[in-house]
């Protein structure tokens, strides 16, 4: 069995590596095909427009927070059903966490794919033979399937860029006109009806951009593969854990591997159900609380309206209930966020003022157990040790981050979004 599989990579930041991806996902789901997305590194936003394209969930796969062999596993997994899986790169080609560790290249070398390179033509014509030189001999091991060019001005433009596709033997798999339309809407949208709508809009114009000029035929057929079926283990019969996780407009960065983690736990039978901190007046019944991070700043007024709610979650608490809460669900446990109520569990406060951004990869230490993850906020706590931090923080060079690790009760809260696909999350209450 052979099916087409390859990473989407660029050159550099800007280069219009998401419009393109977005546009092809949507454009071959509307031939009928199943297109599988995945994600390079930790981003939580991208992988919501994926899904938007496709219908489907958009998998991580990250070196950094979790093994090579996970990563393995995991795409096998979500590929072997597909009949395209489509990975979206991360800045540039070889941009990692620590050189090329965790870029585009380490993943496509790892997971055996070849790379669509998409190369920015707005500033080059033939000069881009250069860049392409480079691009393909650096790592000799990494085969690049063709190449595609964005915003190029016209057809005289792209016959300069088919000639330095030719210089260096590179196929040169079509062309994307320059337009004010295809600039990506901001990523600060949160899932609301009007933000769907308007990405569906954006993805349709981008997959008729790219229909018009790029060879959708020649692209699968250099990226072609064989596949094996991937067989799910079956697990024997385990007691029921009961997980509520907050989904809705200002709760929504997820990493779906994490709930299939709980699901598929070797001591639990993983049963979740989702719920609204908008919208619903209570929590549903539930061993383990899960509030992920997404955007409560755009709802803080709504949240603050749902008394219920708030109430529900610190009376889970009071009652010694298990609850993790990751940066926007932290904030939510705070006492108020800009003047808004909050549920209070947490004893300090949250603002937007005098906003900046803190992200970068964390390693957390908490006693013996080690945990990875993610942090990307513009949020600050007024009071941040209030209370006492129950772990440690590391960026990539292993330098200590000023990010505490909160616990009051079975509820532990951190800015960190954390990834345990790979890892036993019970871990943290000692279950």
């Amino acid at each position: 069995m052979t099916k087409s599989r390859f990473l989407i990579a660029a050159t550099h930041s800007g280069c219009g590596k998401t419009t393109f991806s977005l546009g092809l996902m949507r454009l071959l789901t509307q031939q009928g095909r199943k297109v599988q997305p995945f994600k390079c590194g930790p981003d939580y936003i991208d992988t919501q427009f994926h899904a938007v394209a496709t219908g489907h969930p958009s998998i991580n796969l990250d070196t950094f927070m979790s093994s090579e062999a996970h990563v393995r596993e995991v795409f096998r997994r979500y590929d072997s059903p597909s009949d395209v899986s489509i990975v979206e790169g991360v800045m540039g080609l070889f941009d990692g966490y620590s050189k090329d560790l965790g870029s585009s290249a380490h993943i496509a070398t790892l997971l055996d794919l070849p790379v669509v390179l998409l190369v920015n033509a707005a500033s080059c014509a033939y000069s881009a033979a250069a860049t392409l030189y480079g691009f393909t001999h650096f790592r000799p091991a990494l085969r690049i399937a063709g190449v595609v060019f964005n915003r190029v001005a016209s057809e005289s433009h792209f016959r300069f860029l088919q000639e330095a596709c030719e210089e260096v033997g590179v196929p040169c798999l079509g062309y994307i006109r320059k337009s004010p339309h295809l600039e990506t809407p901001s990523r600060h949208l949160g899932l609301t009806l009007g933000a769907q709508e308007m990405m569906n809009t954006f993805i349709e114009q981008a997959a008729e951009a790219i229909q018009e000029h790029v060879d959708i035929t020649q692209l699968l057929e250099k990226t072609q593969q064989s596949s094996t079926p991937y067989t799910v283990p079956t697990l024997p019969k385990r007691p029921v854990l009961r997980i509520a996780v907050a989904r809705d407009e200002a709760f929504n960065f997820l990493y779906p591997e994490n709930l299939e983690a709980l699901k598929n736990h070797p001591r639990y039978e993983g049963r979740i159900t989702y719920f609204s901190p908008l919208h619903d007046p209570q929590l549903p019944d539930a061993d383990l609380v899960y509030l992920p991070g997404g955007y409560p700043e755009l709802f803080a007024a709504e949240l603050e309206q749902n008394t219920s709610m708030r109430h529900s979650i610190a009376d889970f608490v009071e009652r010694q209930g298990l609850l993790l809460g990751e940066c926007g669900g932290m904030i939510y446990l705070t006492e108020e966020l800009d003047g808004h109520r909050m549920c209070g569990v947490l004893p300090m406060k949250c603002t937007m003022d005098q906003a900046k951004l803190t992200l970068g990869y964390r390693r957390l230490t908490l006693g013996p157990l080690t945990f990875f993850g993610h942090e990307f906020h513009y949020s600050h706590l007024i009071d941040p040790h209030a209370l006492p931090s129950i772990g440690e923080q590391y960026n990539v060079r292993q330098q200590a981050v000023d990010t505490p690790v909160y616990r009051i009760k079975n509820a532990i809260a951190t800015y960190t979004h954390l990834y345990w696909g790979e890892r036993d999350l019970l871990k943290l209450w000692n279950l």
